[in-house]
């Protein structure tokens, strides 16, 4: 990878982070530097879609879909090879469960609107996938590795039903209880939709190894995620048609002048 590529690369990473508060971020660095990192050796672009996670060793537990988006690399490991190493930032990825028991708030009013209710786990993480990528003939890829989260925001949120479905709700921050850090395995498939822009969907499943509280007496409760994802490219696709016209008219002139040989 060229230098300057590296210096784009840091620059969409730093710029990401400072905007992750703000929904326009991927936009953002999708217009200033989408064209200049994306390369054969590099892909870049916006990774995104649907999870739907639950955490283990808690009863009961429902998978409960959010979505996620973020922004990737693709690092093609050897010239003319299909390994590639996949990599970025989902900046917007929540993990958690929902259908949990209410427990215990020692205010006797909260405790008494929640005694029949349940509790939606709401865990959101900056989650860095490295995923070693296998890519056959046929555009199907295979990928597998880790994934390393940081958590910024943790809240248990209190539902009941009064009146409608749901319609009551206490938010209660339980960030201080879990470990910051989240660390695990992640194996993915997926197909690429256009040859050699990295236009892709798929599905992986994410399971963490270590516990998420930091005072767990029982049995360790840990994350697990399946993800449909999409990743699409910025300013590949517009230099994938400049590499086919350029081809193009490369065969062209060569005809041309195989004819004036003919002559």
């Amino acid at each position: 990878m060229k230098f300057r590529q590296l210096i784009a690369a840091i620059m969409a990473a730093v710029m990401i982070f400072s905007f992750t508060q703000k929904a326009n971020s991927q936009v953002l660095i999708s217009l200033l530097l989408g064209d200049k990192l994306n390369s054969e050796k590099l892909k870049f672009g916006i990774d995104g879609g649907v999870n739907f996670s639950t955490i283990s060793n808690i009863e009961p537990s429902k998978y409960k879909p959010t979505f996620n988006l973020g922004f990737y690399f693709d690092f093609l490991l050897k010239k003319n090879m299909n390994w590639y190493v996949h990599t970025g930032v989902l900046v917007k990825s929540t993990m958690g469960a929902r259908g949990l028991d209410t427990y215990i708030l020692n205010d006797a009013s909260l405790d008494t609107l929640f005694q029949n209710g349940n509790i939606y786990r709401k865990l959101s993480y900056f989650n860095v996938p490295i995923l070693v990528r296998y890519k056959f003939k046929n555009e199907l890829f295979v990928e597998a590795g880790a994934m390393l989260g940081l958590l910024y925001k943790a809240y248990d949120i209190f539902y009941e039903d009064i009146n409608e479905k749901e319609d009551l709700s206490y938010k209660y921050d339980v960030r201080d209880h879990y470990n910051r850090i989240d660390a695990g395995v992640e194996a993915g498939i997926g197909y690429n939709v256009i040859k050699g822009t990295g236009y892709n969907f798929g599905l992986r499943y994410y399971y963490g190894l270590n516990g998420l509280f930091k005072d767990n007496s029982g049995d360790p409760q840990r994350n697990s995620s399946f993800y449909l994802f999409a990743s699409l490219p910025v300013g590949a696709g517009e230099k994938a048609k400049a590499k086919a016209e350029a081809k193009k008219q490369e065969k062209e002139q060569k005809k041309e002048m195989k004819e004036q040989k003919k002559k």
